[in-house]
């Protein structure tokens, strides 16, 4: 504990500026966040603050600043739509998202989340960033639409017959001002900021347009968790959505300040801290976040080095949030989506668009897919299919090379005496070199391949396994097979370099039963000189005087 709380002030200054510079470029993005949640833009700002406090008081990413993000937006978008609005329980599933992000944390998933490859992360990323700017068309013309990605285009033509052309402007000024803001000035004010406070005065001349209206200010009221049996199902299956998602998030950000900062987070803890922040940000009342990508590199380029500077941006929206009620309910919903059409913008894969034409055309079809499912269907449908659909190419890839080393001549860094030893016995012995982990994909075909291989071979066939460390049931079943097979047509097997385990796995699953006990041996010169031995003893007519190396059951 006394860990936990000895804080590294040799950086202060630093994490001063870092934290100041976040916090104020997380007013804007907070506020519009909320917004598009449905829960308003106080939800927002608790969620920043919260959140974003929590997160580095706990997490294990020292210069992360973590708060509303697009991917968990998306998220709470549907939620409120599908619960009609009903925010007990749209909190409730923010503090159980937590929860989750913590025991995600405590049973070490950390690690297996970050293997989720590039194309799906790609493209459910992309696809977030096309329903954020979809959820904003209709704003943009000055209309408020029913919830949904779906909702939101099928209202596209009747908010096009009917444009504010007030707001219209207003929102195109709000995102070119966001776009065209000069980097140099964005160390004084921050483009989201400067793009909301341009929006927002050009409002105030143009006639009437939809604004935010009244909002609430002062210290965040308790909400206490709800659980309401009739729609507990939708509300467990979103908060393991934010779970999911927000970790994700959090961890390719943690990746981005490592890079940046030369050093190694760590990812349990980063989800523990992730997790306590969400579920105390749905204690009162605000929306869930995750570690953002922008303000993370804010906070490091302006000198945030410890996780104070994540702290202090949290202090800073606190102070915002006690007076800024009167001030941000001037706001036009116009600007608001011009800021989170550049936010969508952001978040699209261009840079990957752009090149992934000249990589594999599997991977752009799995990122297209996986774009697709996240704006039509649903984010964890889109994430389960690309992780599923990627992992059986690769195993596919790998069977397909483990099965072309088996099918190619063997020891082709062969000593001398096994060469000898090869040339020799010519088509009186097949052997079979496993190149690598005996994958569960390449198992289905390795019995097929050997039986066509070995069917010119006089004696015996030897399988080579210095190369396998280990095997699965699949693997374990496919040696079965050949040693059947094999003894079935009357030859005899000898295995040579079989790691202790991989046989202890062939013994515990009775896939041995005809092998025989001296059929293994160390080495490759040992197993060849015994096939030899029994060779020579066979032509003579005499009885080997190795023992046959298949059972005879």
């Amino acid at each position: 504990m006394r860990a936990l709380f000895n804080f590294d002030l040799s950086h202060l200054r630093g994490d001063i500026y870092g934290g100041l510079t976040a916090g104020v470029v997380a007013i804007p993005l907070a506020l519009a966040f909320g917004v598009a949640s449905g829960l308003g833009p106080m939800a927002g700002m608790y969620g920043a603050i919260f959140v974003g406090f929590f997160a580095a008081l706990f997490g294990g990413t020292p210069t992360n600043v973590s708060g509303p993000t697009g991917p968990m937006v998306v998220v709470l978008a549907g939620l409120f739509a599908s619960l009609s609005g009903d925010v007990s329980l749209i909190l409730t599933a923010v503090m159980l998202a937590g929860l989750f992000q913590v025991a995600f944390g405590a049973f070490g998933v950390g690690q297996y989340i970050r293997l989720v490859p590039y194309p799906v992360v790609s493209g459910f990323m992309s696809g977030i960033g096309v329903i954020i700017i979809i959820l904003q068309i209709d704003a943009f013309f000055g209309h408020s639409s029913p919830s949904g990605t779906l909702s939101h285009l099928a209202y596209v033509p009747t908010a096009l017959s009917d444009i504010n052309f007030s707001a219209l402007v207003v929102g195109v000024v709000t995102l070119a001002v966001a776009y065209k803001w000069p980097t140099s000035w964005g160390t004084y004010v921050p483009g989201p900021l400067a793009a909301l406070t341009v929006g927002t005065l050009l409002s105030l001349v143009l006639p009437v347009m939809p604004i935010l209206g009244d909002i609430p200010s002062g210290i965040p009221s308790l909400h206490m968790p709800v659980f309401d049996q009739a729609a507990m199902m939708l509300v467990i299956e979103a908060a393991f959505i934010l779970a999911v998602l927000g970790s994700i998030d959090s961890l390719l950000t943690s990746l981005v300040a490592d890079n940046m900062t030369r050093t190694r987070h760590d990812s349990n803890k980063e989800l523990i801290g992730q997790g306590i922040g969400n579920t105390v940000a749905g204690l009162f009342g605000g929306i869930a976040g995750a570690g953002a990508t922008m303000r993370t590199v804010i906070n490091i380029r302006s000198g945030g080095v410890t996780r104070l500077s994540g702290m202090i941006h949290s202090v800073v929206l606190m102070a915002v949030v006690l007076g800024v009620g009167s001030i941000a309910s001037v706001i036009p919903h116009a600007a608001l989506a011009g800021v989170l059409v550049k936010v969508g913008m952001d978040i699209i894969d261009f840079s990957y668009l752009k090149r992934a034409h000249r990589g594999p055309r599997w991977d752009l079809v799995l990122m297209a897919l996986v774009l697709s499912l996240t704006v039509f269907v649903d984010l964890i449908t889109a994430v389960g299919a690309g992780v599923v659909l990627a992992a059986l190419a690769y195993v596919k890839q790998v069977a397909k090379i483990q099965l072309e080393e088996l099918a190619s001549r063997p020891y082709a860094q062969a000593s001398a005496e096994e060469r000898s030893l090869l040339d020799r016995l010519g088509n009186q012995v097949t052997v079979f070199e496993f190149g690598g982990p005996l994958s569960f994909g390449a198992a289905a075909d390795v019995g097929h391949h050997v039986r066509e291989r070995y069917r010119d071979a006089t004696h015996s066939i030897l399988l080579d396994f210095n190369r396998v460390p280990f095997i699965d049931v699949s693997a374990a079943r496919a040696v079965e097979t050949i040693a059947g097979d094999a003894h079935k047509a009357g030859k005899r097997v000898y295995i040579t370099g079989m790691a202790s385990n991989v046989q202890d796995t062939l013994v515990s699953l009775g896939a041995d039963a005809t092998i025989a006990e001296e059929a293994y041996y160390d080495t490759r010169l040992e197993a060849l000189e015994a096939i030899a031995n029994t060779s020579a003893t066979d032509e003579r007519g005499r009885p080997a005087r190795l023992v046959s190396a298949v059972a005879t059951g």
